[in-house]
């Protein structure tokens, strides 16, 4: 039988470096990962119930083989988890054990586990040690990697969190077999959105590659991993703290944030909020002059072919201005919005209000029902 391929990107960040390892079974090794990175001290995985009961037990019994005195946290599964009170469970948790600083914890899940579980490793003691397992496709291609941690605000998405790089990123696409196809799909937006923003090729494989992606092909699933991993890891190698070319990552989350928050984070899935926001951002930037009609077209049916959904939720241009407004993308009193020139290069613009509703204005009815549903704008069926 053959070997699981193994691939290895490294995220650049002098004393903060680590790698990102990317192999089928990975689960089962996060013991013998640690130990390789010299860790000694207690460990905690923090999951949700659905992972604990489908990859928790391979993750803690590789860390006990491994001889560490192991711990599991449990927090609710969706964006119900990315709270405070949630952050907080998790350190009275910790502070119970002992642990110390150098303790270890474990994000096992996906986006919203890795983003409540770094964010208190970057708090208790003033700084722990995190790994990342991710389980969902958002989570490997986009949130574990690079630092970033946060918990959504009533007013805002991610408006509380710090920046603490994790040590480590094991990644095991077998665990992408189990996720429901809605979030499968949704992560397929944040894919495309690599290809927009940095490289054309890679763009092309996807049009050329989304039927066997929405079939979950294990060869093109761990080239789009692989090649995101690498787009995202030299990103941020470039700009950690997101103080300039680092923005481009937020391509569609202006408009996605706010969706996201105007719906109480219930309505939309993280990935269906940054197809819409990719759409429409798309379609201002040829409003604007920066883009050709074949841009949007070829972004369109992409995000189309996916079966992701494309049209604003009916929402009045006040309501979403001012969602807008809370985001943390917002500088010295200027909204930034990432906007494509052509696929493959984007640019950063600040947005004025003037210039945004007037492009608003002349979109027509072209929007769905209201937030408050499940099902809030159209999508091509499955």
């Amino acid at each position: 039988m053959t070997a699981p391929v193994e691939h290895c990107v490294k995220v650049s960040l002098a004393e903060r470096s680590y790698d990102i390892l990317i192999r089928s079974g990975l689960r089962g090794e996060v013991g013998r990962c640690l130990r390789g990175l010299g860790f000694s001290g207690k460990v905690a995985v923090v999951t949700s119930p659905a992972i604990r009961r489908l990859y928790a037990p391979a993750v803690i019994r590789s860390l006990r083989q491994a001889g560490y005195e192991t711990r599991s946290i449990l927090i609710p599964d969706g964006e119900r988890a990315k709270t405070l009170r949630w952050v907080s469970a998790i350190l009275d948790e910790l502070a119970t054990a002992r642990f110390e600083r150098g303790s270890v914890l474990v994000a096992l899940g996906g986006g919203v586990v890795g983003d409540v579980t770094g964010f208190a490793a970057a708090i208790f003691a003033r700084g722990i040690p995190c790994v990342q397992v991710p389980t969902t496709l958002v989570a490997q291609v986009d949130s574990s990697v690079g630092g970033k941690t946060a918990v959504n605000h009533a007013l805002g998405k991610n408006l509380i969190g710090a920046f603490h790089q994790p040590r480590l990123v094991l990644i095991d696409p077998e665990t992408l077999n189990t996720l429901p196809t809605t979030e499968w799909i949704a992560g397929l937006a944040e894919v495309i959105k690599y290809g927009m923003i940095a490289d054309e090729e890679f763009f092309a494989y996807l049009e050329r590659h989304m039927v066997a992606l929405r079939k979950r092909e294990d060869g093109p699933v761990a080239h789009v991993v692989t090649r995101s991993c690498q787009i995202k890891a030299a990103v941020v190698r470039e700009d950690e703290r997101e103080s300039d070319q680092r923005r481009i990552l937020n391509y569609g989350h202006t408009v996605g944030h706010a969706l996201e928050s105007l719906g109480k984070y219930r309505t939309l899935l993280h990935g269906e909020a940054v197809a819409i926001g990719m759409v429409q951002e798309a379609d201002f930037a040829r409003y604007l002059g920066l883009c050709p009609n074949e841009v949007t077209a070829r972004q369109h049916a992409l995000v189309r072919e996916a079966g992701l959904p494309d049209t604003l939720p009916r929402v009045r241009f006040s309501e979403l201005w001012g969602a807008m407004q809370h985001d943390k993308k917002v500088a010295h009193g200027h909204l930034y919005c990432v906007l494509p020139e052509r696929v493959g290069r984007v640019v950063i613009r600040p947005l004025e209000p003037s210039t945004f509703k007037r492009w608003f204005a002349s979109r027509g009815d072209k929007q769905e029902r209201r937030p408050g549903s499940r099902h809030v704008a159209s999508r091509p069926k499955a």
